[in-house]
């Protein structure tokens, strides 16, 4: 079983807000007739045993924690649709009463490894700081990077993070996950081109075919994933939500 929730929740996001009105609009696209349920291996969404709990209305950020351990009912990995980055620290913090240590790959375009930001610790830009100096991953591997301020830099070296920073990027440089694993997909990992619907626009960034590779050549046990940061406001025809669905499709089926 593969359980899906939504996290409609933005309230952390520093710059724009949108984002937690995505989750109904990615399965929107999922489910459009302009495609079908097929991945790329041929593996159709209908012969997954899924349950979708529904999207939730988080009032307080400390909720998400407790609705996420709410909608795990065992071992089964979860899929998440948020809402901003701030969601995914919450979400493993549920996840780890079933795996005390995960490794996490994160595709994003900024690090969110920020002690603070804005007087903020929860901000959508310290999920990670939060998540590492807690001991939730064992590993925590970052792609598409293209942002890194001088603090952050400090934090990966803190923390230990394997940061392949997108002007470096190979497919060859990913490396192979001995624990459970954790993805966490930000919309904003790929170019403005491929995906406007973001609230923070950094050029240069991932095509989605480079996405799709690193999601179909990973190896090991995917107990949980997320996609965040999509907000409808900015986006333009829906090319970025039917980009979200795009990968959701090749994640979940990859979960499975």
């Amino acid at each position: 079983m593969i359980y899906i929730q939504g996290i409609s929740y933005d309230d952390k996001s520093s710059y724009q807000r949108g984002a937690k009105l995505a989750p109904p609009l990615i399965r929107k696209a999922l489910y459009s007739e302009s495609s079908n349920l097929f991945a790329e291996n041929g593996v159709s969404l209908s012969s997954l045993d899924m349950a979708d709990k529904g999207d939730f209305l988080i009032p307080d950020y400390f909720d998400i924690e407790t609705t996420t351990k709410a909608n795990l009912e065992d071992k089964s990995p979860i899929f998440t649709l948020g809402g901003d980055h701030s969601i995914t620290y919450p979400v493993i913090r549920a996840i780890s009463m079933y795996y005390p240590q995960i490794d996490i790959l994160h595709i994003d375009a900024h690090a969110d490894l920020y002690d603070e930001f804005e007087g903020d610790k929860y901000s959508h830009a310290c999920p990670f700081a939060r998540i590492m100096e807690e001991g939730l991953a064992k590993n925590l591997v970052q792609v598409g990077i293209r942002t890194l301020s001088n603090h952050q830099r400090e934090q990966v070296k803190k923390f230990g993070v394997k940061t392949l920073e997108l002007r470096d990027w190979e497919l060859s440089k990913l490396p192979y996950f001995e624990n459970p694993l954790y993805i966490s997909l930000d919309m904003d990992a790929f170019d403005p081109a491929y995906a406007p619907g973001v609230s923070h626009y950094e050029p240069g960034g991932f095509t989605a075919r480079q996405v799709l590779q690193i999601i179909q050549q990973l190896k090991g046990n995917i107990v949980g994933a997320d996609i965040v940061e999509y907000n409808p406001t900015k986006d333009h025809h829906d090319m970025t939500a039917f980009l979200a669905a795009k990968m959701m499709k090749e994640i979940l089926v990859r979960m499975a």
